[in-house]
């Protein structure tokens, strides 16, 4: 059964022909708007709705007399009917805004007593796989680079404090998180003047120089661009991933990628954004544990296909290539849970076209041997 998704023009997206998500489009392409994401699922932010008739996905889904049948046994009895995850491609062109997704019981009790806000009570584990190359950041550098950055970029340390920063330094227990929050905090007079001391031509950056001013020139004032200097710096080639469990700070820089999260639309930000920042609970909910890699290294299924198994019901995911190089394509492998089968690149009508496959299904897609194709199915995982 073929989908139609749902676009939205974010203002940080890709313009107009420079973005994956307009290049999946079948209509007419505005030059000068942003196509951000591409969403494909049955969350109310941007349901997909039938290809065929128009009804929506969800509509259908609730209307499905077995759902044990269309979703799998395992889907169903585990959430009640419901599809548990979201297919997106993004297309990034300036920074998205540093942020977390609450677990479980955080998103209820935010949705809870500001739904206006938080209006799901689900958690929103993500993975990201990189359809170009993909720059983003994503959980705390280890202790020494930061103490690194604190020591040698002045600007930054004043804005932390010299007590947080000398106790980051010394390797204190709860330093960092006393760090962060002092940045975070910090007066928005007082980061506006060591960001101005950053961009002044008296001042050379020593570190990340290229990337604080772009970040910069994005959001000037913000208090996002010092954050650059407490996250990895995480850059994927396409196929590449990282996952992006509850309560890990990142942000999505540039470049595009194909992402599948459980069904929500949480984020607490706090910063590189012109929405609402909501740093109190950001801070309190936050993982303070540094690390040196945080990509998500696949298994393969088969040779043309590898999965990523990410510690969560809500979803796995499958990354299938076939390079073009003679022999022929054949269905995608069949599961006995509902899918989505998606393909960013392919020769044709291929190209593009998303499917959603019942429990047990496979769809029929077919192409030249010299031409390649690469698509995406993620399923629940229960």
């Amino acid at each position: 059964m073929e989908l139609e998704g749902v676009v939205q023009n974010y203002a940080w997206g890709k313009l107009g022909s420079e973005s994956a998500v307009a290049d999946l489009c079948r209509g007419d392409i505005q030059g000068d708007l942003p196509y951000a994401e591409l969403w494909m699922g049955t969350h109310p932010n941007g349901p997909a709705k039938i290809k065929a008739t128009g009804q929506s996905l969800k509509d259908f889904i609730d209307g499905f007399e077995d759902k044990a049948r269309l979703l799998g046994k395992e889907p169903h009895r585990a959430f009640g009917g419901a599809l548990p995850f979201l297919l997106k491609i993004l297309s990034v062109r300036k920074a998205l805004s540093i942020q977390a997704h609450p677990n479980k019981e955080l998103a209820e009790t935010l949705h809870a007593s500001r739904p206006e806000i938080y209006k799901d009570p689900n958690h929103k584990p993500e993975m990201a796989v990189a359809l170009t190359e993909f720059e983003g950041l994503c959980g705390f550098r280890p202790l020494e680079e930061i103490s690194t950055f604190l020591s040698e970029v002045k600007p930054l340390r004043e804005a932390v404090g010299e007590p947080h920063a000398s106790a980051l330094c010394e390797g204190k227990s709860g330093a960092l998180k006393d760090a962060f929050g002092a940045l975070m905090q910090c007066e928005s007079k007082v980061i506006k003047a060591q960001l101005d001391s950053m961009i002044s031509p008296n001042y050379e950056i020593p570190h990340l120089k290229d990337l604080f001013i772009r970040l910069h020139a994005e959001y000037p004032g913000d208090v996002g661009c010092f954050v650059i200097y407490f996250l990895n710096l995480v850059s994927l080639q396409p196929g590449e991933a990282m996952f992006l469990g509850p309560n890990l700070p990142h942000a999505y820089l540039r470049g595009d990628c194909v992402e599948v999260m459980a069904t929500s639309d949480n984020v607490v930000r706090a910063g590189l954004t012109p929405k609402l920042i909501d740093v109190p609970p950001l801070l309190n909910m936050l993982i303070y544990e540094p690390t040196r890699d945080v990509r998500f290294f696949p298994k393969e299924e088969n040779p043309h296909s590898t999965l990523f198994d990410p510690p969560v019901k809500d979803f796995v995911f499958v990354r299938i290539f076939f390079p073009g190089e003679g022999g022929s394509f054949s269905k995608p492998i069949p599961r006995d849970r509902a899918s989505f089968f998606i393909t960013p690149r392919g020769p044709g009508n291929a190209k593009g076209q998303i499917l959603f496959l019942k429990a047990g299904g496979s769809g029929e897609l077919s192409f030249w041997k010299e031409e390649s194709l690469r698509a995406f199915q993620p399923f629940c995982s229960c």
